[in-house]
């Protein structure tokens, strides 16, 4: 049966929950559900709990908890490390898709040629949870307050560090997924990271990457890379 998935942030140690308005007046509503169906729920911190309607009401709809199922999270980390960019909605885009992907944590970067730094955390957590549910996982992105590209570059500890930028380099690997352990990609603004900036990655242990033949928006590099590292591929082998 495919149940109708929703996010709730507290439902490994409750017996029954209300839910948020919004998902209520959804519940109730729009898909009018009553009282004795089934839902499920997710924490987006690896757990899924089956529940059942108990009061369908619009503001403030309750469910008992039935069962708390808990996932396992992948061994494999994945932070996209991104530039905010001139256009929200173009930022926002790049949340969802890389959420429905599976991407572990996304930050949010200050870089030299950043246009434009409107960030609203709230509306962009909402759109990692709306992507969540849809892609029915149960692991939510974290996502974090923007960074300045050089501060984040001096505080990155991940086993591998990757970093996409446009310009010519015949050292340039096709990034892949390391078994366990968490992967960074850094992906830049429009006009590309400065040299300073490339150069700096790359003394602190940075690996430049192909992303393809083509030049890629930002928005766009963001979700290949994600797509990359997902995949898996094995070795790294220099880009033609």
């Amino acid at each position: 049966m495919n149940l109708p998935f929703f996010y709730s942030d507290n439902i490994v140690h409750a017996s029954t929950l209300v839910l948020d308005a919004e998902t209520s007046r959804h519940i109730a509503r729009v898909l009018r559900m009553q009282e004795g169906e089934q839902l499920l729920l997710t924490d987006g911190k690896g757990n899924k709990a089956s529940a059942t309607i108990i009061d369908s009401d619009k503001h403030q709809c309750s469910v008992r908890v039935d069962e708390v199922m808990t996932t396992t999270a992948a061994k494999q980390s994945i932070t996209l490390a991104v530039s905010l960019l001139k256009h929200p909605d173009r930022f926002e885009w790049l949340l969802e898709k890389v959420t429905e992907i599976g991407v572990t944590k996304i930050i949010p970067l200050l870089c030299a040629r950043t246009e434009k730094q409107q960030f609203k955390k709230e509306r962009c957590r909402n759109i990692l949870i709306s992507a969540l549910l849809q892609s029915k996982q149960c692991f939510l992105p974290e996502l974090t307050e923007p960074k300045n590209i050089s501060e984040f570059i001096k505080e990155s500890t991940a086993i591998n560090k990757w970093i996409a930028h446009c310009e010519d380099d015949e050292t340039k690997r096709k990034p892949f997924a390391a078994a366990t352990g968490e992967t960074v990609m850094l992906i830049g603004p429009e006009g590309d990271f400065t040299a300073a900036e490339i150069q700096f990655a790359l003394s602190s242990g940075f690996l430049p990457v192909s992303l393809g033949d083509t030049r890629l928006r930002t928005e766009t590099a963001a979700m290949v890379a994600a797509v990359m590292l997902r995949a898996n591929v094995p070795g790294v082998t220099k880009a033609s």
